[in-house]
């Protein structure tokens, strides 16, 4: 290797974190480091995806300041070292540095900042294991010592931690201020790049929580802009990826957000966050009408420890099976207890249990939704807010009423530039035209929807779209009344067995009207019919 002064130093300040790491891991077969140079490679270690490597380099660094008597820069390596523990999911190993180092501050007598960034430290995992409240406490209090021993780095962190438990308090507008201050102070320099890139995913995560579509995309091209200058930085270039592929995905760039979701799956292969990779393929999956695939990646994310609902559900739901749908979407909100993890669901929710004909379980869900987004002021909620209350109406046979809900939402989607849920919401405008007799209305209605789906290449709607006739519900199938009633049983899932004894003829008869029914509607599926009948409300 040729001789490098200062082995990985020059790397390090140009942020060139591989080749500082192979410089430095180089040097340190040679040699012992340094303090400084086991620094420098714990944070290279780290941000190139080496998680347990970045750990013990850390662990050598504090047992180095402990022999040199430095306790204060000693806890500080513990510190990073139960940062990236706590980042991992480790709450237990990280919880006892915290104690460790603690015990060795008060044993030493000092006041230093480093106390400050235990207390934070603590409060990250309170705050995991769901105590907003002590977290939010914890955090004002690691606040303060940053302010006190003039480190902005420990503000920065404890400061944006400060508005994500606002938030989940309920407190939006101020915890959202205190997340863009602290987006604009880290421009100023003073942080190092693992609080940067921290800073970064916590206030886009807490901002996604919220559906506050336009912040993610602001602060996502902000993130993506400070990875790319760092061509070498795995860990938080890959989060950024999955942040980058669901705008992508939103906006109905789908392939490119394929492309992104690839890429971040294999930048975060060992990494909690590889979950979100998955489940935002599976989505895209889903959505193309690639069931088989769609279901591998929602079983992955799941292994993951990725909630694979409401995507899986709604995939049930394109299938056919609705009680599948029905009890899994039903058992993921009843044990969602946050807001931000229930308004995720309760979109699915409203479709599904309306598809399994509980009205006044899909009403109370809208209902909720738009409770929410009152409550949050997001554009994004205040549209699929909309969204569920004219499907609910529409349902009910109020369909002058949905039709002004059902444009609102339109009119949001297209303001916010979301193809696809846009496509969505005039489909269901152009079912409200026909019930109220306008089949113009409705053929045109249709036609937009059409050309949006065909754009996207969202098979699955193509499909239901192609089935959906512009006059009232059954009268342009043909269907007879047993055959609609037939119909109305095949999209339980039932199967001709079942059928002939609920209807009590047989078999045989079962099949002859399963198949009249495929060939009026021009399907050669029970999932296609399945689609059918939920679309025109024969269930």
């Amino acid at each position: 290797m040729e001789d490098v002064p200062d082995p990985g130093g020059e790397a390090f300040g140009r942020l060139a974190w591989e080749t500082a790491y192979r410089q430095l891991s180089a040097s340190a077969t040679s040699a012992p480091l340094g303090i400084d140079d086991l620094e420098r490679l714990a944070v290279a270690a780290y941000l190139t995806g080496r998680y347990e490597v970045s750990a013990g380099v850390w662990e050598q660094g504090y047992q180095a300041a402990i022999t040199a008597g430095d306790v204060a820069r000693a806890v500080r390596c513990a510190a990073w070292m139960v940062f990236g523990l706590m980042n991992r999911g480790e709450l237990a190993r990280g919880g006892g540095w915290i104690s460790h180092s603690q015990r060795l501050l008060d044993d030493a007598g000092v006041n230093v900042v480093e106390r400050g960034f235990l207390r934070y430290l603590g409060a990250v995992r309170l705050y995991f294991e769901g105590d907003t409240d002590s977290a939010y406490r914890g955090f004002v209090d690691a606040c303060a010592a940053g302010e006190q021993f003039d480190d902005p780095e420990l503000v920065a962190l404890a400061r944006v931690c400060v508005g994500r438990c606002l938030i989940k308090k309920g407190d939006v507008a101020e915890g959202v201020a205190l997340l863009d201050e602290v987006i604009v102070a880290i421009a100023a320099g003073e942080v190092s790049p693992i609080a940067v890139g921290d800073v970064y995913c916590t206030a886009i995560d807490g901002c996604h929580e919220l559906f506050d579509l336009r912040r993610v995309q602001e602060w996502t091209a902000a993130f993506s802009r400070w990875c790319e200058s760092q061509p070498e930085l795995v860990i938080y270039h890959g989060q950024c990826l999955i942040h980058r592929a669901e705008m992508m995905m939103l906006h109905g760039h789908w392939a490119d957000a394929a492309d992104e979701a690839k890429r971040a799956f294999d930048r975060l292969f060992s990494h909690p966050a590889v979950g979100e990779s998955l489940y935002l393929r599976a989505e895209l999956h889903r959505l193309r009408g690639e069931s088989a695939a769609a279901e591998e990646d929602y079983r992955q994310a799941s292994r993951q420890g990725r909630q694979p609902h409401p995507g899986l559900a709604l995939l049930r739901l394109s299938q056919g099976d609705v009680n599948r749908a029905d009890a899994a979407i039903r058992r993921a909100l009843a044990e969602a207890t946050e807001p931000a993890a229930r308004a995720a669901l309760l979109v699915g929710y409203v479709e599904i249990v309306l598809a399994g004909g509980d009205a006044v379980a899909a009403r109370a869900g809208a209902d909720e939704l738009a409770s929410l987004a009152s409550a949050w002021g997001t554009a994004f909620l205040r549209a699929a807010a909309d969204h569920a209350a004219g499907a609910v109406l529409l349902d009910d046979d109020s369909h002058a009423e949905a039709l002004i809900a059902l444009r609102r939402a339109a009119a949001g989607w297209r303001d916010l530039e979301v193809p696809y849920e846009r496509a969505r919401a005039i489909v269901l405008i152009g079912r409200a035209c026909s019930r109220l007799g306008d089949t113009e209305g409705a053929e045109m209605e249709f036609a937009t929807a059409h050309a949006i789906f065909a754009d996207l290449r969202a098979a699955t709607d193509l499909v239901r779209l192609d089935l959906t006739p512009t006059s009232e519900p059954g009268s342009a199938s043909g269907l007879s009344a047993r055959e609609r009633e037939v119909l109305a049983l095949v999209a339980t899932g039932a199967t001709n067995r079942s059928i002939a004894i609920d209807l009590v003829i047989s078999e045989k008869t079962v099949a002859c009207h399963v198949s009249s029914i495929f060939s009026k509607l021009g399907v050669s599926s029970r999932a296609a019919a399945t689609a059918y009948a939920y679309q025109h409300d024969l269930t």
